[in-house]
């Protein structure tokens, strides 16, 4: 059995960052161990509850003996883990990086030299609409890919316009494949999946839960250069993810919008505290070849 199908087999029982992995290997050693270990000692290593710890060793010790990669194979899912060369090199830098991603699609969007996050509410109006219009298009030109976490609303739009004007899209979703959330979206994940890329932190089985999509937003802004925010209420799960983008250190760009909106009331208050605003995506292209001659 090799140390993937190990960790494959401890991911599937419980979805470790990268953070608690490195904690548990510091101790054990390798997982190897793991079986031996008691419950209270995994529990106390990754933080985690001890009857929670039970279920995990248990998962682990029915399904560590499966081949998982050849199972995700077949399903047409291919695994990235924190050491390959395909994984992003971007996400180790983040706080708490996934030990493993989950993939269908053109692997090597994931090695394109820009990558432009386009989030915003998810009741975004027709002026997110019209907003793509100009900031899109443009992005396409310079080959940027366009990244977004398929949540209706802006995040669609941001998909459908990438497609619409021959671009390409990544998006990342906060549950594993076998669940298509918002059900909406099915059709229009199904091609991403053919051609573009679908990517999860997750194991196919893992289903949508709240607290999953801010930890999917980090990696929307990990993989990012810069992130593109057409509407936003001002409590909107939107601004987590810039700030999250503004920690790591990437420019957010964001729309200014009517007075009398309440979607554009994130993003007028994102440029009143520092956000460049925007209206084409020829600002935004202009703005990283500006960054990249300073560097």
């Amino acid at each position: 059995m090799t140390n993937l199908q190990q960790l494959l087999a401890l991911h599937y029982a419980y979805p470790l960052t990268l953070n608690k992995l490195q904690c548990l290997l510091h101790i054990i050693q390798t997982l190897d161990e793991l079986e031996s270990i008691s419950a209270s000692k995994l529990a106390r290593i990754i933080d985690i509850k001890e009857q929670t710890a039970h279920t995990v060793k248990a998962i682990y010790k029915a399904v560590h003996q499966i081949d998982l990669v050849e199972q995700y194979e077949a399903a047409g899912i291919e695994v990235i883990v924190y050491t390959s060369d395909l994984y992003p090199k971007k996400l180790l830098q983040l706080f708490n990086p996934p030990s493993v991603l989950y993939i269908k699609g053109d692997s090597q969007l994931l090695t394109a030299p820009q990558k432009i996050a386009c989030i915003g509410s998810r009741e975004a109006t027709s002026y997110s609409v019209e907003a793509f219009k100009q900031i899109i298009p443009p992005l396409v030109e310079n080959q940027c890919v366009i990244v977004s976490g398929l949540a209706k609303g802006a995040d669609t739009l941001a998909h459908r316009a990438a497609i619409h004007y021959g671009g390409k899209t990544i998006a990342v979703l906060g549950h594993g494949f076998q669940t298509i959330y918002p059900k909406s979206n099915e059709i229009l994940a199904q091609h991403l999946a053919q051609y573009h890329l679908l990517l999860s932190e997750y194991p196919p089985h893992i289903g949508p839960k709240k607290h999953h999509f801010p930890m999917r937003n980090r990696i929307i802004s990990g993989l990012s250069d810069a992130l593109v925010v057409t509407e936003a209420a001002l409590r909107s799960g939107t601004l987590i993810t810039t700030e999250l983008a503004l920690e790591q250190g990437k420019d957010v760009f964001a729309v200014p919008g009517p007075i009398t909106s309440i979607q554009s009331a994130g993003t007028n208050n994102l440029i009143k505290e520092g956000a460049i605003p925007i209206w084409n995506g020829y600002q935004i292209v202009q703005e990283l070849q500006m960054f990249q001659m300073k560097n």
